[in-house]
């Protein structure tokens, strides 16, 4: 039997409690923010090191983006895989291999010199972080009632935002004084520790020796899902796995922008070196955390009201979408810190936009598939991620500009949500069978 099968015994009863730990589901929304933040910190490091590293070997912008590039390719064609080994494996397993693969591949960073060298640490980066969202995503389906499910979603992915700004305070802070090498090892050493707390904590809802009766009722409190085991083929005709992943393709690649291309915005418009780009950036993911977690609080508090998940998810978004729209002033802004701003708006909308965009997905399809949609829409955030890195390095190759850049970024959530309305026009559940 899995380690976090549906079934807390043999016998299909929930494990006995003992020694209950009030509001559990809490804790285990804290395990997601942390595992996030150690996922976006290694993440970061190498778009804080992207100056330094292209004076040191060179690089030009297109070099740089077939690295950015490559992770993208190993991120898409890793959630294909691990979005349905989620399910088959359970969270407690899948995600502990996915921090281990991932935390040794941003250490041997260090081993690179080519751009052969950071392309292949990239691409087993990209495999290995593939695996945080859908063992995320599928986690507060198992913990929490779908009136919970956006808030606890917006909760845990502020940890990218605070693995951003961990990053920024960080990275500069190592390399100065270690040299860039040590920015890797040393990031990529603390999945590790998150893993040792992850084991120690983590167990399914069913059976978890530390829930208590009354969580385990509020956890189930929606109605149970259908008893169906999905092949991945199958979910992919439904009109909702491709409302969730024509909205991810269309926005996720934006929030690679930020990360990867903000520092080198900074240096090149505001002229913002490693020793000072810290402070900018941590305004900015701040922001962007109250973005997180304003988003998965707004709608969820829209639905304790009586609004309908469909009325108070895509309101949510509409705000979210429009609130991203000012950032095509940041790229001509005479003040950088007008620009920082306007660059943190539209990072905040962003996140609300991702915290509600991962909650239709468990909207509208049961738990046991859950993982595989999350992976199917991943994949195909991702592969909008290796478009835009192609894209955005040309751009800056050919005009020196990020207004065309911007302009696609302010566009790309009304798009976006007008064919999700297209495609789930009430957010209905996925009819499902064997």
């Amino acid at each position: 039997m899995r380690d976090d099968a549906t079934t807390g015994t043999s016998s299909g009863m929930p494990a006995q409690t003992s020694r209950p730990i009030y509001n559990l589901r809490w804790y285990i929304c804290a395990l997601l923010f942390f595992a996030a933040t150690i996922n976006y910190l290694d993440r970061q490091v190498i778009g804080l090191l992207k100056p330094t590293l292209a004076k040191e070997f060179g690089w030009t912008e297109i070099d740089y983006s077939n690295i950015v590039f490559w992770f993208q390719t190993a991120y898409a064609a890793g959630l294909l895989i691990v979005g349905r080994l989620m399910d088959r494996l359970g969270t407690r397993k899948g995600f502990s291999l996915a921090v281990i693969f991932w935390s040794i591949a941003a250490s041997i960073h260090a081993l690179a010199t080519s751009i052969t060298g950071f392309s292949a640490a990239r691409f087993a980066l990209g495999i290995g972080e593939s695996g945080n969202f859908p063992a995320s995503i599928k986690t507060v389906a198992e913990w929490f009632p779908k009136r919970e499910r956006a808030l606890a979603t917006g909760i845990f992915n502020a940890g990218t935002n605070v693995g951003v700004l961990v990053a920024a305070a960080a990275v500069p802070w190592i390399t100065i004084r270690y040299g860039w090498k040590w920015a890797f090892i040393l990031t990529g050493l603390v999945g590790f520790v998150w893993l040792i707390f992850w084991w120690m904590i983590y167990r399914h809802p069913d059976n978890h020796p530390n829930l208590s009766a009354e969580e385990r009722a509020i956890i189930q409190s929606d109605p149970p899902d259908p008893p169906v085991r999905v092949p991945w083929a199958r979910l992919v005709p439904h009109r909702q796995t491709w409302a969730v992943a024509v909205g991810k393709f269309m926005t996720d690649p934006i929030w690679w922008v930020y990360l990867f291309w903000l520092p080198d915005f900074l240096k090149r418009n505001y002229d913002i070196d490693l020793k000072s780009v810290a402070l900018p950036l941590i305004i900015v993911y701040l922001i962007a955390d109250v973005g997180s977690v304003a988003g998965g609080w707004l709608s969820s508090s829209m639905i304790k009201r009586g609004w309908s998940i469909n009325r108070a998810r895509k309101m949510t978004m509409l705000i979210c979408a429009i609130s991203v729209t000012p950032i095509v002033f940041a790229a001509k802004a005479s003040n950088v810190w007008v620009a920082i701003f306007l660059v943190g708006l539209a990072a905040a909308a962003h996140q609300g936009w991702s915290a509600n965009i991962y909650t239709i997905a468990s909207d509208m399809f049961p738990r046991r598939t859950i993982g595989s949609v999350i992976g199917i829409g991943g994949m195909s955030g991702a592969i909008g991620g290796m478009l835009i890195a192609k894209v955005v390095g040309y751009i800056l190759e050919w005009t020196g500009s990020y207004m065309p850049i911007f302009i696609i970024a302010a566009s790309a959530y009304l798009v976006a949500l007008f064919i999700i309305h297209l495609l789930a026009p009430d957010l209905e559940p996925a009819k499902l069978t064997e």
